[in-house]
């Protein structure tokens, strides 16, 4: 495996995907040289969506699943001495009790979940796909079918130029379409009744996955990518029937030996899909290249992936041994290069969301300008490191994009198109959350528990990084009140009766008045967060500030 990110010789990571279906750990050693050696990789079916209808609460059973398969996971990957990444995608993150099962796992186990949005899954994913398949000089389509989501991208080199997430995947349609088939019924009662929930399940991804194909379809693309599981078996299954008449079994083909990529054209798709169809349940065990733990969701996930074909007019798809694991191995390990990548990546798109929505994006880089400042100016006082810093950053970036739908509630409404928006990639859902109430306590009324749900949701810790970013970004935003950029310097003392935060003018013998009033008016949460009174004063620029009066500034 090939990659960027600069890590020690000998360094070994783990990466643990904990999907709807299956729990994946890929174990890795890092090279100074920027590869990879796969040491070991993990597979355990957990089912952690099934029986959830709309997958809105994770079951008991499910979550003691859950834990056990990390549980002996973590043992493996700390008898190799391994830093761990672990992930979780739609079964986790649309859960009700969500938080629930990410508690139970730190307090059994000491790892901390990062839940990841669907669009965030599809970018992990592309990257793995980028480690494993000669396609980075091509324009791509890549489709994942998990349990719980399905996501689509299109792709060119590493940028992702499109993607999609939807809810749809082989747990969530079988249990959906095919859960009552079988028992007592007898074979001919079955595969009836299979054939009228096909048409059934059919009509029903055809009417999400088509606005999908509508938006992507035109962007165009050179080569189609599967991934994950579903595809995986069924190409499996392809390869089994067309080079031994249909006789053998899974494990003849494997599509990560790296004998040759496995490949599925859409008339071997549609035969696999009648013959599914045409199979009772209980007796799918005997087709051959059909992983006997998927069983009962193949069907689901080959009229899904049927559909698809269609509405995009695929004629043949590659299959990439590598996805979201691989992807997070690549991406979110705090090393080297791939540490630098993924803040380049946040800043970027938060920089076009920002000249997309925001009428004066100017105005946000000034302020973001100045909220790092006085970030490194406090950092004894608030303790915080490089990755509050970031997301400051990003807020102060972004604070404004709620002006494009008005400017009454702006701040609400960036809220909503922050936590929203597809084109912030890089962040983790929790990142997103912070990000989005951070920009959305940029005025108006403080952090409220009582008041604000979103808020109220985050634990205390958290809370704190909120109510001290926001106060820092509100101060920011004070500093550019004219949006002149009128201050050169900040500089921040600390006495014995508070804090002091100098500022001295962009042009000597500029008026700051405006900008120091506007600052000392939002210094409050920031007061109230750090515990300690804040005065803004104006400085002669030689490190002697001289206080401004209230009188002087409004005036």
């Amino acid at each position: 495996m090939t990659g960027s990110i600069e890590a020690p010789v000998d360094q070994v990571v783990a990466a643990i995907d904990i999907g709807t279906n299956s729990f994946h750990m890929v174990i890795a050693r890092s090279l100074r040289s920027g590869g990879f050696d796969i040491i070991t990789t993990e597979k355990e079916s957990v089912r952690l969506g099934e029986g959830a209808g709309e997958m809105k609460r994770l079951s008991p059973a499910a979550m003691d699943r859950g834990v056990t398969a990390l549980t002996r996971m973590l043992m493996v990957a700390d008898s190799h001495g391994a830093t761990i990444a672990a992930v979780a995608t739609s079964a986790v993150r649309e859960a009700d009790n969500r938080q629930e099962f990410l508690d139970r796992v730190l307090e059994e186990t000491g790892l901390k979940i990062e839940v990841i949005s669907g669009v965030e899954e599809a970018r992990l994913i592309h990257l793995g796909v980028l480690q494993a398949l000669p396609v980075f000089d091509q324009r791509l389509l890549m489709i994942d079918i998990g349990g719980g989501s399905t996501e689509f991208l299109i792709g060119q080199g590493e940028q992702m130029v499109a993607a999609r997430s939807i809810k749809l995947g082989a747990i969530r349609l079988t249990d959906m379409f095919f859960a009552d088939i079988g028992g007592k019924q007898g074979r001919r009662k079955q595969i009836k009744e299979q054939a009228k929930a096909a048409a059934r399940c059919r009509k029903h991804v055809r009417n999400l996955v088509t606005p999908v194909a509508n938006d992507l379809a035109s962007l165009g693309h050179t080569i189609v990518v599967g991934c994950s599981g579903t595809i995986t078996n069924l190409a499996t299954m392809a390869s089994v029937r067309s080079s031994d008449g249909g006789k053998g079994s899974s494990d003849d083909v494997d599509a990560g030996s790296g004998g040759g990529s496995l490949t599925l054209t859409a008339a071997e798709l549609d035969e696999l899909v009648e013959l599914l169809i045409e199979t009772p349940k209980s007796e799918r065990a005997d087709i051959a290249g059909l992983d006997a733990k998927r069983v009962d969701i193949i069907l689901g996930g080959a009229l899904l992936l049927q559909v698809a074909f269609e509405l995009f007019d695929i004629q043949s798809l590659t299959v990439s041994p590598f996805a979201l694991r691989e992807g997070v191995l690549y991406d979110r390990l705090e090393t080297g290069m791939s540490s630098r990548r993924l803040a380049d990546l946040r800043r970027t798109n938060a920089w076009r969301l920002a000249h997309q929505l925001d009428p004066d994006a100017v105005h946000a880089e000034t302020c973001a300008v100045h909220a790092l400042t006085l970030f490194d100016e406090m950092a004894k006082l608030h303790r915080f490191g490089e990755w509050e810093r970031q997301l400051l950053e990003m807020a102060a970036l972004v604070h404004n994009v709620g002006l494009f739908l008005s400017h009454a509630a702006h701040h609400k409404h960036t809220y909503y198109i922050v936590r929203n928006s597809e084109q912030l990639t890089g962040f983790t859902d929790r990142e997103l959350e912070l990000l989005a109430l951070i920009a959305r306590y940029h005025r108006k009324s403080h952090p409220s528990v009582k008041k604000h749900a979103e808020f109220a949701r985050l634990d205390e810790a958290d809370r704190h990084r909120v109510r001290v970013l926001a106060g820092l970004l509100r101060v920011a935003i004070g500093l550019d009140r004219g949006h002149n950029r009128a201050i050169s310097k900040i500089a921040v003392h600390q006495g014995g009766e508070g804090l002091e935060i100098s500022v001295a003018p962009r042009d000597i013998g500029s008026d700051l008045a405006l900008e120091v009033f506007a600052a000392q008016e939002r210094s409050n949460l920031l007061s109230a967060a750090l515990d300690i009174p804040i005065e803004i004063v104006t400085g002669s620029g030689d490190g002697n500030p001289t206080s401004l009066s209230d009188h002087d500034a409004v005036h």
